[in-house]
């Protein structure tokens, strides 16, 4: 991006549970809670512990290495924030959960599901960092 190219991507949307994940991403780390009880990762953030439900959360570094599980290309009516249709991917992480994103940097015409892509960070209109992906190896 240009230093005169604004980004026009939405701002996450901050929720008091959600909080610490978006400020993880601001950072550049792209983090899960996981219960201090029973250690499951849990995504998206939330006050307890949907198996134990224990109220105990910590950050859980995650790889940032996922699959491509599924993935959309939304055309009509364009996506609020785009210039172009962004490539939308269900991608599962090593660590087995699932993360809806962006992938970066891929023509619509090669995409499939089964591809290996890592996380990155694009801004946003009001300046804060969300994670999107990209093939792996290719950031």
């Amino acid at each position: 991006m240009s230093a005169d190219t604004k980004p026009t991507r939405p701002d996450p949307v901050m929720t008091v549970d959600g909080a610490v994940f978006w400020k993880a991403a601001e950072e550049g780390r792209f983090i899960a809670q996981k219960c201090g009880s029973c250690g499951n990762l849990r995504h998206p953030p939330r006050a307890f512990c949907p198996d134990c439900l224990s109220l105990e959360r910590v950050e859980h570094e995650l790889s940032g290495r996922g699959t491509v599980i599924s993935w959309v290309m939304p055309i009509h009516p364009p996506a609020f924030g785009f210039t172009t249709p962004p490539i939308v991917v269900l991608v599962e992480t090593e660590e087995g959960l699932r993360f809806v994103s962006n992938l970066e940097g891929m023509a619509p015409q090669d995409m499939r599901t089964g591809l290996k892509v890592e996380v990155g960070f694009a801004e946003t209109r009001g300046g804060k960092k969300v994670p999107v992906f990209y093939l792996a190896g290719k950031q």
